[in-house]
Order: C-alpha cells, then structure tokens, then sequence
C-alpha cells in the first residue's frame, strides 16, 4: 500500500472547492509518456496552476503502473526544482470500469479515481460507484463518477451514441454513492472526431466545420438540483486545426476532425464545471511537431530532436489551454 501524501500528491477535495467558488476550472490533462509529463508539469510550474495528471486504463498498460507512481512522484519534484514551492498535483485514475482497476490505483498511491459505470444499468451504476467510494474514502482518495454517456472513442472507452444526463437523477445519484465529482453528458465526447459532419454546419469562408453548441440548460438544470457540486466535462479537446493542417500537410490524413469551440469551454469554466479534461489536443501538438520535423529532416533518428519540439509544442499548448481557457493560472501559488 503506497499512500499518495508520502509522494507528495494532493487529492481534489480542495482544489474543486476552491474552483467552484472562484469560477475557474482545473486542467485535467492525460499523460502516457515523460515528455507529457514533462509538458504538463513546466506549463502548471510558471503558471502556478493546480493540475490533476490522468492515467487512463491504457496509459497504465502502456507505461507500467510502478514507473507512473515514480514518474508521479517525480513530478512533485521536478515542479519544486522549477521553482513551484507548493505544488497541487493529484493522480487521477481516469475512467475506471472495475472495482479492481480502481482498488489497484488506490494502493498503488492514486489520489484519486474514477469509476465510470455510465454504461450499466441505473442501480448497477449506483452499486458499483458506492463500492468503490467506500474503498477509496478509507484513505482519503476522492472518487469522480459519471451520469450520462459520451460519444466516441478513448482507449479502452467506446460508445457510438451519447445520452445527456438526467438532471432529475443527480440529487438521487450523488447522494446515494457518496461519490466528490460528477461527470455529466452535455454534448462533448472522446477522440478527435467529436461530431460526424451531419451534426455539424460549414464555414461557408473556410469549408471548416463547426460544431453544434453544448447543452447549457442541462447543464444549468444539474447546477439548480446540485448547488456548489463539483462537476466534470470529459472529451473536452478543441481540436486546433493548425495541428491538424500540420498532420495532414506531413502526410497525415485527419479528414473532418473537429472539436469543441474554446468559447464553449470558457463558458463551462466559469459554471460548477471545476474539471474539464483534455487528452486529445497534446496527442495532435505532439505528433504535429514530430511530423514536422521528420518530414523537413528525413534522415533525422535521434527521438530527441523529434519529442524534444513535441514537448515544446504540448507545454505551449498547456499554457494556452491554463490562462485563456479554464482560467486556473494563479491558483496554486
């Protein structure tokens, strides 16, 4: 059993109360390898940004679960040595689908997890989240659980259609599990082709699509039943289209990929939203950049001089997201 204050890890208990009252949202970016890690870390160190860094189920296959605990305590370190006296850095499991998965993560000195049991039946969604919230609450780890279904593909999470959250079910849900955070349904979903071209309308200028707008009044609706609880938008990358000119003009084939507008975002920020979760957006700055320079420099093999303009590409892109979207920069002095 590892607990997560030994490595220097914060849960989101304060972080979320903090955001809620101050109308700003805590970046949740997920990492897969060092060079994101990295990224994330220098953009939340000269931001003073509190962050949560998550681990999807995959990532963890990916990477190794005893290398991300010391890459994580790592992290607490390495934002010190960036000048970052008091760093608010939370691991996150995120969506976990087995009481398992989650236990696994707390012991291994997860701050934090989440169960997503949105794609069982009702009681069963409840069972299974209350089960590991019981678990988790015994060392102080907070539990994000989610209502409602996303669209799309991340990892091991596939789901071809979404279902708005019920807000008459929130009151019910949140008080029966017990659970610190809710993931709700308004209209994001995973990957980086958010919205088929069906949904969407053209710029008539650009030929770009542009997305159909979030449910602001489901959103609005779960704020009245559930005043000053933590709310979570998962599949919340913008999709920048210059990333995907860059992947398509090196060779890349992204037909149609779109996102969700940052003014949207922006908008959600300001809400009860206090956790908006950005994964595919680093995925796009990162091959972007190592497109780039292996098509301008072919004969190119040392992965430095590749991932080393990636992780520049990804930190400015942190930053970006930290002071002109969620609003979280200053936060975490």
């Amino acid at each position: 059993m590892v607990n997560y204050k030994d490595l220097g890890l914060v849960n989101t208990r304060e972080m979320f109360a903090k955001a809620v009252d101050g109308g700003y949202a805590i970046p949740a970016f997920n990492f897969n390898n060092m060079e994101q890690l990295q990224a994330i870390i220098k953009a939340c160190a000269e931001t003073k940004s509190p962050v949560i860094l998550q681990v999807s189920s995959g990532a963890r296959k990916y990477a190794n679960q005893t290398l991300l605990r010391y890459m994580a305590e790592g992290a607490v370190e390495y934002a010190k040595e960036l000048g970052w006296e008091h760093p608010q850095i939370c691991l996150h499991l995120d969506h976990g689908d087995t009481f398992e998965l989650c236990k696994s993560c707390v012991d291994f000195g997860f701050s934090s997890v989440m169960i997503d049991g949105s794609s069982l039946p009702y009681e069963e969604n409840i069972a299974l989240t209350r089960k590991v919230v019981e678990y988790a609450h015994q060392f102080d780890v907070t539990v994000e659980a989610e209502l409602g279904v996303l669209a799309g593909v991340e990892d091991d999470v596939v789901a071809e259609e979404s279902h708005y959250t019920k807000p008459e079910e929130v009151i019910d849900f949140a008080t029966r599990t017990g659970c610190d955070s809710l993931a709700i349904s308004i209209g994001t979903s995973h990957g980086a082709y958010k919205f088929k071209p069906e949904q969407c309308t053209r710029d008539p200028q650009t030929g770009k699509l542009v997305p159909p707008p979030l449910a602001f009044d489901v959103l609005e609706e779960i704020e009245k039943k559930l005043p000053g609880f933590p709310i979570v938008l998962h599949g919340s990358s913008s999709v920048p289209q210059e990333y995907v000119d860059i992947i398509n003009s090196h060779g890349g084939n992204l037909p149609d990929a779109v996102g969700i507008p940052e003014d949207q975002l922006r908008k959600a920020a300001k809400s009860a939203v206090c956790k908006i979760n950005i994964d595919s957006d680093s995925r796009l700055a990162f091959t972007a950049a190592v497109r780039k320079v292996l098509a301008e420099k072919p004969g190119e093999f040392d992965p430095r001089k590749y991932c080393g303009p990636a992780r520049d590409e990804m930190t400015k892109l942190y930053k970006h997201k930290i002071i002109e979207v969620l609003g979280s920069d200053g936060k975490a002095e």
